[in-house]
């Protein structure tokens, strides 16, 4: 049987009546931002004071769009006779999210987390080689970054937490006992301290040394 001509159009429209008598839910953006998950992967952001410049990351993705320069620095010894050290400093960390495939090995071999998932995604370029976002902008992005969900009631403490709770309560017992130490030594050189006569220091505890020209209170096993 041939078909009827004009019954596509009139399905057509029977659709579009259909769905004109429904409630719309798209969406006024960049009015109304949406509401993205807390594990969004929008960009990466640096948190550049952890980069210790060990270069996992870079030689672990897979698309090679990470690019790290960096040169060393000498400590000075910090004791005489201690050794010089040597340590990296971060000159340009950028990523290229042209090449970026999203696949967050970088943020999972960071021994130092130093990178992290940030649900930031209007970062769109008229200019392809505008993509490749130096360290400043990654910076900015990191601030941008949900705090980490929090931590089951029976859970163990994380060791870095412990390592500089325990490093905290040391310092503090430390300047607790130099501050004790320091006011028993003004307490010892306080004026009239060094000289107390020996009928005070024979006085029993509680009771008030006498005035001058006033009698002695009386001592056990006798009288004054």
């Amino acid at each position: 049987m041939a078909p009827i001509p004009g019954s596509g159009l009139a399905k057509g429209l029977a659709v579009t009546l259909r769905t004109m008598t429904k409630k719309s839910h798209t969406a006024q953006y960049p009015d109304a931002q949406p509401d993205l998950p807390p594990r969004t992967r929008g960009v990466i952001g640096l948190f550049e004071e952890n980069c210790t410049v060990c270069m996992l990351c870079a030689r672990e993705c897979p698309d090679w769009c990470i690019y790290i320069d960096s040169h060393k620095e000498t400590i000075p010894a910090a004791a005489p006779g201690g050794r010089e050290r040597s340590r990296n400093v971060l000159d340009r960390f950028a990523i290229d999210f042209a090449l970026c495939m999203y696949c967050g090995i970088c943020i999972e071999v960071c021994p130092f987390d130093a990178l992290f998932w940030s649900p930031e995604f209007e970062y769109a370029e008229t200019d392809i080689h505008e993509l490749t976002h130096e360290r400043d902008k990654l910076r900015e992005w990191m601030w941008t970054v949900p705090e980490p969900p929090a931590l089951d009631p029976g859970a163990e403490e994380p060791k870095e937490i412990a390592a500089a709770r325990k490093a905290a309560e040391k310092l503090a017992a430390t300047q607790a006992a130099e501050a004790a130490e320091a006011a028993e030594a003004d307490r010892d050189r306080a004026p009239g301290a060094d000289r107390a006569s020996g009928a005070d220091r024979a006085a029993r505890p509680g009771t008030p040394p006498a005035a001058p020209g006033e009698p002695q209170p009386p001592t056990e096993g006798g009288t004054a």
